[in-house]
């Protein structure tokens, strides 16, 4: 009788070394998610992932034109007198975050805080004063010299 105890026993722990064992196979296969960027206008928010993201690790200065003009920016309209709020995960505000307008940095230093408010009106005059339609925004994630990633929107002028 304690032989078909000791049996079961051992049944159950096999069984539940297997599971743990499987469950710790299926974790380490998933891939960390990459950190979002969340623009809300009033009560509507997008989010993007990176458009290039190599986990944490500097994009090759080669890459990092195409990656701020090649792929289909996440797009949200608002009007030039709302307020646009951006909002970066912590691990990208830690690391410091520039605000691009197509190619070109907004600021000298990188940001690094997890939120910021910029009216609307500064995304939709081009530098030469005339207005636009249409603004070609970037995020773009970085450690020191070095980009990790690149966050592509499109914001376009409402009525």
């Amino acid at each position: 009788m304690t032989v078909a105890f000791y049996s079961g026993r051992r049944r159950r722990a096999a069984a539940a070394l297997g599971a743990v064992s499987a469950g710790l196979l299926v974790l380490s296969a998933c891939d960390k998610p990459t950190p979002l960027v969340t623009v809300t206008v009033g009560t509507e928010s997008v989010n993007a992932e990176a458009t290039c993201y190599n986990d944490g690790e500097a994009i090759k200065e080669s890459e990092v034109q195409k990656c701020l003009t090649e792929g289909t920016p996440t797009k949200i309209k608002f009007a030039v007198d709302d307020k646009v709020r951006l909002g970066v995960d912590p691990e990208i505000a830690e690391n410091g975050w520039t605000l691009l307008f197509g190619a070109q940095p907004v600021e000298q230093e990188p940001f690094k805080k997890t939120y910021r408010t910029i009216p609307g009106n500064a995304f939709f005059s081009s530098q030469t004063g005339e207005t636009t339609d249409k603004a070609d925004v970037n995020i773009m994630e970085t450690n020191g010299t070095k980009v990790i990633g690149i966050y592509r929107f499109q914001f376009e002028k409402s009525s």
